[in-house]
């Protein structure tokens, strides 16, 4: 059933090439055996060469079961079997097409691969250097609370020194003010005491004077 429909896609291009003689249709060798380029359009014309299946060839023109045919070199001119040449792409090429896709893929997954591990190294090592940022932020901030609580401590102390300096210095000049009234009143106390002590001094040269004056007049009255 295909080799027919082969062969009507066949004819068909036939009447094809019959109207449009310079147009050159691109072909191939059928798959799995090689066929002959003869000189002419029989069996009997001279072989000139070998096609390998999977050749590519441009179809001239067609004539009956024969197709005029150029190797696209343009070496080689002949005429072959309709039959043996296929428009479609043959299993060779395909496989080779294939396995040149599939080597490409896999050139590429492993490309992607590895471009996958180069971007989870990088982000391992920016998650470490996030952790390691993360830490010090960390550190960075408690070293600052510490030093905040320090500095509200350090100016409290210095507000306490300041007013313990203050209240010093009042307690020094009340010191030195009680030192100056204890002067004072030790001055004065001895200034007392001495104007106390003439005085019973004076008195008693008074009162030893009037005393004399008294024995003076009991003498002179007995006398």
């Amino acid at each position: 059933m295909k080799r027919l429909i082969l062969i009507f896609l066949l004819a068909g291009w036939a009447v094809l090439l019959t109207y449009h003689p310079c147009w050159a249709a691109r072909a191939y060798v059928t798959d799995t055996f090689e066929i002959t380029l003869r000189t002419g359009p029989t069996i009997e014309n001279k072989i000139v060469a070998m096609l390998s299946s999977g050749q590519a060839v441009e179809v001239v023109e067609t004539q009956g079961d024969w197709s005029l045919v150029r190797v696209p070199d343009g070496a080689k001119e002949g005429w072959v079997f309709s039959r043996y040449l296929i428009t479609r792409l043959p299993w060779s090429l395909q496989s080779r097409t294939l396995k040149e896709e599939n080597a490409a893929l896999q050139t590429r997954m492993a490309q992607m691969e590895s471009a996958s591990s180069e971007a989870q190294r990088q982000k391992e090592e920016l998650a470490s250097e996030l952790q390691k940022k993360t830490k010090l932020l960390e550190d960075t901030q408690a070293s600052y609370e510490k030093l905040k609580q320090g500095a509200e401590g350090f100016l409290k102390l210095r507000r306490t020194n300041a007013m313990n300096q203050a209240a010093l210095e009042t307690a020094r000049l009340d010191v030195e003010n009680l030192r100056k009234e204890v002067e004072q009143l030790r001055s004065s106390q001895m200034t007392r005491w001495f104007a106390t002590g003439a005085l019973v001094l004076l008195c008693g040269l008074l009162l030893g004077v009037m005393v004399g004056r008294q024995q003076k007049k009991r003498k002179s009255f007995y006398a």
